[in-house]
């Protein structure tokens, strides 16, 4: 009987997993199916862009895991039963399914955060998902010169959101509410670049503000204040998928499944969860934050650890470290922050139009990345199973030693 592997999510953790599960495991051995709502890969990295009217490059699942022997399964992930390794899902047509699993890879990533403040939910508009972005994007081409959009959130997305909108549309008013300093997270060079970034593409910064409600047309801060809005996108950051915390998984206050070095979570052995939808730790014992840099490391580093238990070999530990932030500023300039392992700002930045090319090499290379999860020769091994045993017992965890 084959071990039965499902990935749930198809972002660039679960389909790099499971893409790299087949080529590390004989397809005689195993089946792995994939369950994903959408049938081609979204970019999320670029759902900025997809907002600002640019068209993106399809890329089918079909096309890319032919020949691999992983299965796709078009469905929405209702529930999960860790206790009875089951998983309910919905296809589009409405039938519902219920998929056993031998080995379970969670990987539903986040989605946006309104963070309970009042009027988000009714009227901002969000880019963490591709019909999020595909709403903005039409509620942007209605403008007319001169309206304004107000971008809340001061992080990565917002200066990506905010520097994309305003490079496209040169016409409307642009600005960025953000809760702290403009870039405080950056070296001095950094901040003073996207300062003049922003000055350059006429984007008004409101810092040190609090946004206390969101209206049709405008945004409230904290002190009382309204700032015009025609359009407003949010984005202060994600929230993991609620399916985690209905189950009996352990997971941490926001929700994200505790796991330990090799991702495989802390109190089921047979779950393994990957992305924004895991709490695991980094260098200096912080936690990964959600992002396409932390993700795909921890997607190697849980395809190995259960290709390596399941075929009694020795399991790998993949380094979970940052090297820079990658931030793009519309198409033109862009700004790569270099950083420590545990993503704290160092004086080294690159900036102008070298950046922005570093980041598109960054953003292709991911998605690349996706549809080829492994460098070198494909080695796919054999499953090791023991006379009345499961498939899961079987996979005791060997000592662990560094790739």
């Amino acid at each position: 009987m084959q071990h039965r592997i499902i990935v749930l999510g198809a972002g660039y953790t679960g389909a790099t997993a499971a893409g790299r599960l087949a080529k590390r495991l004989h397809r005689d051995d195993v089946a792995i199916t994939l369950v994903n709502a959408e049938e081609d890969f979204v970019e999320r990295v670029r759902m900025h862009q997809l907002a600002a009217g640019q068209d993106l490059t399809p890329r089918p699942f079909a096309e890319m895991y032919a020949g691999t022997g992983v299965e796709l399964k078009l469905a929405k992930v209702t529930a999960v039963d860790a206790d009875a390794r089951t998983v309910a899902v919905t296809a589009a047509d409405g039938t519902a399914q219920t998929l056993q699993y031998d080995t379970l890879v969670y990987a539903l990533g986040s989605g946006w955060d309104d963070h309970g403040v009042p009027g988000v939910a009714e009227h901002a508009e969000q880019i963490a998902s591709r019909p999020g972005a595909l709403r903005l994007r039409e509620r942007l081409a209605g403008l007319t010169a001169g309206q304004p959009v107000v971008v809340v959130g001061g992080g990565l997305t917002g200066i990506e959101a905010a520097t994309e909108i305003a490079e496209a549309r040169p016409d409307l008013d642009v600005a960025l509410v953000a809760r702290d300093g403009l870039g405080d997270w950056l070296s001095d060079k950094g901040r003073a670049h996207l300062r003049k970034v922003f000055g350059r593409l006429g984007i008004t910064a409101h810092e040190h503000t609090e946004v206390a409600a969101v209206e049709a047309d405008r945004v409230r801060t904290g002190d009382g204040t309204a700032i015009p809005a025609a359009v407003t996108v949010w984005t202060t950051g994600f929230a993991v998928h609620p399916i985690a915390r209905a189950t009996t998984l352990e997971v941490a206050d926001n929700g994200q499944i505790v796991v330990d070095r090799t991702m495989r979570s802390v109190s089921h052995p047979d779950v393994y969860a990957i992305g924004d939808a895991a709490l695991a730790m980094g260098p200096g014992d912080k936690p990964l934050r959600m992002s396409c840099a932390s993700g795909v490391p921890m997607s190697w580093q849980a395809a190995d650890a259960i290709a390596a238990r399941l075929t009694g070999r020795k399991v790998p530990t993949v380094p979970l470290r940052y090297f820079n932030q990658c931030i793009s500023l519309g198409r033109r300039d862009g700004l790569i922050q270099y950083v420590t392992a545990d993503d704290r700002a160092v004086r080294a930045a690159l900036t102008g139009r070298l950046a922005a090319r570093y980041k598109e090499i960054i953003c292709k290379g991911a998605a690349w990345g996706v549809a080829h999860p492994v460098m070198g020769p494909v080695r796919r091994h054999r499953v090791v199973r023991a006379e009345g045993r499961t498939a899961t017992e079987t996979a005791a965890a060997p000592t662990e030693v560094a790739a």
